[in-house]
């Protein structure tokens, strides 16, 4: 593979941004490139965090010690976490207060303040054959897919990686989902199901329960994904007229999509991402990006450029169409395409029906802290 990433490397890094194009006299000058998103960590009281004294923590201890077998930089806090007498809220109080400090998340890009959505995990209706009921395929992992990890050829851009194909000696970008959704891809497919509309929530979700028409279920993550950008379905259709803001919810777009199957196909294409799904094991919940099962209502997506995975981060923010206050020491175990910032997170409502209401109309603001062990210095960004 050595030999391939060298013969790529000028595609690579003037796709990457990192080869400059030669002038020219014609052109106007190119826009400047924002800045990239930094953060301030600003040291908080654990009495001043909103809520934190009424806060009950032994839960928000266990989904924290769930996690601690992949947080290796909370090593001696995680060893504490295993001495707690579990369902015990003051001595699971005692523990965070004496292990960690509160570092409010403020980013450069604006204020201390940012987008708190929600996320679940569907059950869709499924079969492992394919029939006139069971149409839209669940794909696996293609086999033509190739993922470049750019760290290999260059450290400036360790955090980008390129998914293509190869064609003939040229590496070139991977379809898209329209592309996709009209040709297929050689990849196997895990099962069918019956709605795209569905199948389409389940990619944006990351992870699901297919209820098989044999009565089995079956559990599959993400693997994988295209390399294409993720694009709001709920944006496009509020810019185009279709829906209004208030109706641009999981709920909304579902009931639009029924409403409108002519022009659904062409409304899904406008979100390019498309993932990739594998099989998984049976848990007692959805895997996330830290590796270790999820718990419902305590498990946080973040961006871990600025939030390392399994740390706990307190939330303030309020319940989805609310103004009751939702306040919550939550452990970061996921990451999202679309959750991107340093005052960002998605709130894992759990599995089913009512959590899904809850998730597809959170969109809330909110605030996070992240708890870091006592005696270090907060964690650098990448």
């Amino acid at each position: 593979m050595t030999h391939m990433l060298r013969a790529f490397l000028p595609l690579i890094l003037l796709v990457a941004g990192c080869v400059p194009l030669a002038p020219c006299p014609q052109c106007p000058p190119a826009p400047l490139k924002p800045a990239p998103e930094t953060a301030q960590y600003v040291a908080f009281a654990f009495d001043a965090l909103p809520g934190w004294p009424s806060a009950g923590l032994d839960r928000s201890l266990a989904a924290f010690a769930g996690g601690c077998a992949r947080a290796a930089p909370l090593g001696k806090a995680c060893a504490g976490a295993a001495t707690v007498p579990p369902g015990d809220p003051q001595a699971a109080r005692a523990f965070f207060e004496a292990q960690f400090v509160p570092y409010a998340l403020v980013s450069s890009a604006g204020p201390d303040s940012g987008l708190i959505t929600g996320y679940y995990e569907p059950i869709i209706d499924g079969s492992r054959t394919r029939s006139a009921e069971f149409r839209q395929p669940i794909f696996g992992v293609p086999d033509d897919l190739v993922v470049v990890d750019l760290a290999a050829v260059n450290p400036d851009v360790r955090n980008l990686r390129l998914r293509g194909r190869i064609d003939g000696r040229r590496l070139v970008p991977y379809p898209s989902r329209g592309e996709i959704e009209s040709r297929g891809v050689p990849a196997p497919v895990l099962a069918w199901t019956q709605d795209p509309v569905e199948l389409f929530f389940l990619q944006i979700q990351g992870s699901g329960q297919v209820r098989l028409d044999t009565g089995e279920r079956i559990r599959i993550g993400f693997a994988d994904q295209n390399g294409h950008p993720y694009r709001s379905l709920g944006r496009y259709l509020v810019e185009r007229g279709e829906l209004p803001l208030e109706e641009a919810s999981m709920q909304g777009i579902k009931a639009w999509a029924a409403a409108n199957p002519g022009k659904l196909q062409e409304a899904l294409n406008s979100n390019p991402s498309y993932v990739f799904f594998r099989e998984l094991p049976a848990t007692d919940g959805p895997p996330g990006a830290l590796g270790v099962p999820l718990t419902a209502e305590y498990s946080l997506a973040v961006d871990r450029r600025f939030v390392p995975l399994g740390a706990p981060v307190y939330l303030e923010t309020t319940f989805p169409l609310s103004e009751a206050r939702l306040e919550r020491l939550m452990a970061a175990q996921d990451t999202g395409g679309a959750i991107r910032g340093a005052v960002r997170a998605d709130f894992y409502w759990g599995t089913g029906v009512q959590a899904g209401m809850l998730a597809g109309r959170m969109r809330q603001q909110g605030r996070l802290w992240l708890l870091w062990p006592r005696g270090e210095p907060p964690p650098r960004p990448d």
